[in-house]
């Protein structure tokens, strides 16, 4: 990449974020312990690598133009649809399609590794819910 005056650039930071370097999953869960509050860890492709903890009820909402990934990292999390519970354990991750109604719930707490587009919005179509989070932390 070459600079308006002919030199050659670097990337900023910011463009090669987390990139090049392991990301220990355990020591950025350290980190905090707030509840339905995603955390960015990473950036590829224009989506956003994100850890939440999550603990009791979220909001019913669904993603007009995304669809959205949890996988599991510690924890049991229930998705509920409207017309069925999906129990999901340590190691196992679930694909919601976009558009389809659900609502994250942890009895205990969970931790869990989200990758959506960066114009994710948490609550979806439930913007007006306090628990959206329209800024996002980078860890």
């Amino acid at each position: 990449m070459k600079s308006s005056n002919g030199q050659a650039s670097r990337p900023s930071f910011e463009s090669i974020w987390r990139m090049n370097e392991p990301i220990n999953l355990d020591q950025k869960l350290g980190l905090f312990s707030d509840h339905w509050s995603p955390k960015i860890i990473a950036e590829l492709n224009d989506q956003h690598v994100k850890l939440a903890k999550l603990k009791g009820e979220f909001v019913w909402h669904s993603h007009a133009n995304e669809d959205e990934m949890f996988l599991v990292i510690s924890g049991c999390l229930k998705i509920e649809f409207r017309d069925r519970v999906e129990t999901l354990n340590p190691g196992e991750l679930i694909v919601i399609p976009k558009g389809v109604e659900h609502r994250p719930v942890a009895q205990e707490e969970v931790s869990v590794m989200l990758f959506e587009p960066k114009t994710t919005l948490n609550t979806g179509d439930a913007q007006t819910s306090n628990l959206t989070r329209n800024d996002l932390d980078k860890l």
